[in-house]
């Protein structure tokens, strides 16, 4: 049995999976971790919650290890039955093009580039310590959510600064997202009964953030985020791609320290911002409808966005064959995929307004036998997790 350990800052989202049948047996979530703790655990058997103290992660991985093995909650009798440990790492940098095993020198080349990832790196590694403290002799893996990426090329990473500042603090697209991006890819691959190498896919992965990808022959040969998550889409909350002179424009005119730039781009802008609603599409559809005009402006700014990047991605590729929707909103919204689709008829794309209207499941929502098929595909980040960690420790 794998553990998947996926670590934010204050909350702890796990799974624990049969890799014999790739069978979720329990997966769970702890929130408010240095607050006071709250643990939604599900099984087969149903859904449990309750409120425990959860002073640190070490604590907390603690309480997700003796809830699994609970008489009544768990669903293994000892915790040598977990046979390693998976752990989502955000940022790998230039350092990591594939999972690895943890040792001594990974964690200090994660640490090592935290600076870049300062909000997600350091909570990864403490959930890897964490683990290693309960298990020490478990083998723990890191998989990285930029490691995908590490095939695009030069002409896809290289940001038109001065070179040595990339030599000297590795300023280049990174990408993110990349573990969704390749399962949704492959399962693209065995839903359309066609070799992997042989397809050209644009990926969007559309949530409260989102990336779109470009896959080539199964590669990443480029992807909207950068640096950072904030390049790219308007998202939730990040406003993604703007005219980089308006960060010292805010600067002067609002008085702003680079800080509080900083955070009005990453939290404060997007749906959220542009809306004055919510940055929750759900919240945004709910005002649109009542004729809300900058929430209906907001989704629009979002579905354009979208589409621009599928088309810029198709003639990087010089061709495309699928779309894919994935993550909450590519997966749950019908209203936004029918959106972008709307931009993309010069490309052939045709959808079956029926089959879109369905959510949550893999299906082909294209209309009849389009050349550029159009697919919504569940994304299963935990699942690709706990393959690579199987296949590292084969």
């Amino acid at each position: 049995m794998i553990l998947v350990i996926n670590c934010g800052s204050s909350s702890l989202k796990y799974q624990l999976l049969d890799m014999s049948n790739e069978s979720v047996l329990a997966k769970g979530l702890c929130e408010r971790i240095g607050i006071d703790g709250h643990l939604v655990h599900e099984t087969a058997n149903g859904k449990h919650k309750a409120d425990l103290p959860m002073p640190d992660h070490a604590a907390t991985i603690s309480i997700v290890l003796d809830t699994l093995q609970d008489a009544t909650l768990g669903v293994i009798k000892n915790k040598d039955e977990i046979k390693a440990v998976g752990h989502r790492v955000v940022h790998g940098g230039e350092v990591f093009t594939s999972s690895v095993v943890i040792t001594d020198e990974v964690e200090k080349a994660i640490e090592d580039v935290s600076d870049l990832a300062p909000l997600h790196n350091p909570p990864n590694l403490i959930g890897i310590r964490a683990c290693k403290k309960h298990m020490p002799n478990v083998p723990q893996v890191a998989v990285f959510d930029t490691a995908f990426h590490q095939t695009m090329p030069p002409k896809a990473y290289l940001y038109a600064l001065d070179y040595h500042l990339y030599d000297k603090y590795k300023i280049r697209k990174y990408g993110f997202h990349g573990t969704s991006h390749k399962y949704v890819s492959q399962q693209t691959a065995e839903l359309l009964s066609r070799p992997l190498e042989s397809l050209k896919i644009v990926s969007c992965h559309l949530g409260n953030g989102a990336s779109v990808c470009a896959v080539d022959g199964g590669l990443s040969v480029d992807t909207s985020m950068g640096l950072t998550p904030l390049e790219g889409l308007a998202m939730g909350t990040r406003s993604g791609d703007i005219d980089p002179a308006v960060i010292s424009f805010l600067m002067e005119k609002e008085n702003l320290t680079a800080q509080q730039v900083s955070d009005l781009l990453n939290k404060k802008s997007g749906m959220l911002g542009l809306s004055g609603v919510s940055s929750d599409f759900r919240d945004l559809a709910n005002a649109a409808e009542s004729g809300n005009q900058h929430a209906i402006d907001a989704l629009e700014v979002f579905a354009y966005r979208v589409a621009g990047y599928v088309g810029r991605y198709a003639c990087a590729m010089n061709g495309i064959d699928a779309v894919i929707f994935t993550a909450g909103i590519g997966e749950n919204d019908t209203f936004i995929r029918a959106k972008i689709c709307e931009y993309l008829t010069w490309m052939g794309v045709d959808i079956d307004q029926e089959q879109n209207g369905k959510r949550g499941q893999a299906l082909d929502i294209s209309k009849g036998d389009e050349k550029v098929r159009v697919l919504v595909i569940p994304t299963n980040e935990e699942l690709v997790i706990a393959r690579d960690t199987k296949a590292l420790l084969q």
